[in-house]
């Protein structure tokens, strides 16, 4: 027999307000080392991929080796101040898709373009770590920058993602500069550690057990790319992150969190790179 429209809702409500209750019960997940593997090995074929770009003169950007018919618009997309986003996928040596047991990678890149910014003032925002806590917030709750030696940085974030279930994360990560030319950067970014906080800001915070948790986000590594020309910035993220996959009787409620929110972060934080720069160009 069919549940009444009212009834429904009512029933999904019920679940909800269960979910938010009792997450780690419902939603518990493990982070197997097959896992990792395929993870890995994801990460290590589309590095592959991006040595040879940041190699190559003149064909630094994503969005340069797109085909011509398609390149043009997007690179007056990103004139017009328009976010570019595109969901990739790194196929293994047989063109293959690359499975990740109990879980799901996720590969997005975005670009924008900041008129009237310039290459030294790029790289001073992005490494201005202890202020990333204002200029990705309500993302990023915290940002404190760790160890810094050269081009080489050990950052702190604290996370935080609403999406009718609240998660917040502490996580750290390794950060790599690489400088090309005057006009050409390149970074990489790889998180070494990501807890999950339950009861966070409150007497009750504490980390749940690393790889044994919600599962909402067990890595995320981030591809920066940095070029000044036409009169300002080119800059695009590539970001891999690796979550749980979508637990059976619940993928009404999980998928939309797990799928979506890649996408709409890194969004946000192009968005908000743009916007700050933005900012500081004017002033």
């Amino acid at each position: 027999m069919s549940l009444s429209m009212p009834t429904k809702w009512l029933t999904i409500l019920l679940a909800m307000e269960i979910l938010s209750a009792h997450t780690p019960e419902v939603t518990g997940a493990e982070l197997r080392p097959k896992t990792v593997e395929a993870y890995d090995k994801y990460v290590k074929l589309t590095e592959a991929r991006i040595n040879g770009e940041v190699s190559q003169t003149g064909k630094l950007l994503y969005v340069d080796g797109l085909p011509p018919a398609r390149r043009s618009p997007v690179l007056a997309a990103l004139k017009r101040g328009e976010i570019f986003m595109e969901q990739i996928q790194t196929l293994d040596a047989s063109d293959h898709k690359i499975e990740a047991p109990e879980a799901i990678i996720h590969h997005w890149l975005g670009a924008v373009f900041v008129p009237g910014a310039n290459l030294p003032q790029t790289i001073a925002l992005v490494q201005d770590y202890n202020r990333h806590q204002d200029i990705y917030k309500p993302e990023v709750v915290r940002s404190r920058l760790l160890t810094h030696q050269g081009n080489d940085f050990t950052i702190y974030y604290r996370l935080r993602k609403k999406k009718v279930i609240t998660v917040t994360l502490n996580t750290n990560h390794d950060v790599h500069y690489f400088p090309v030319d005057s006009t050409h950067w390149y970074s990489r970014s790889y998180s070494t550690r990501i807890a999950e906080v339950a009861d966070a800001d409150t007497p009750n915070e504490h980390e749940k057990p690393i790889g044994h948790d919600a599962g909402f986000l067990w890595r995320i590594n981030s591809y920066w790319k940095f070029e000044e020309k036409d009169g300002g910035m080119y800059i695009e993220c590539e970001s891999i992150s690796l979550t749980r996959d979508i637990p059976t009787g619940l993928s009404w409620l999980i998928m939309p969190f797990v799928t979506s929110i890649p996408k709409e972060s890194l969004e946000m934080t192009m968005g908000s790179t743009r916007a700050a720069l933005a900012t500081g160009s004017r002033q």
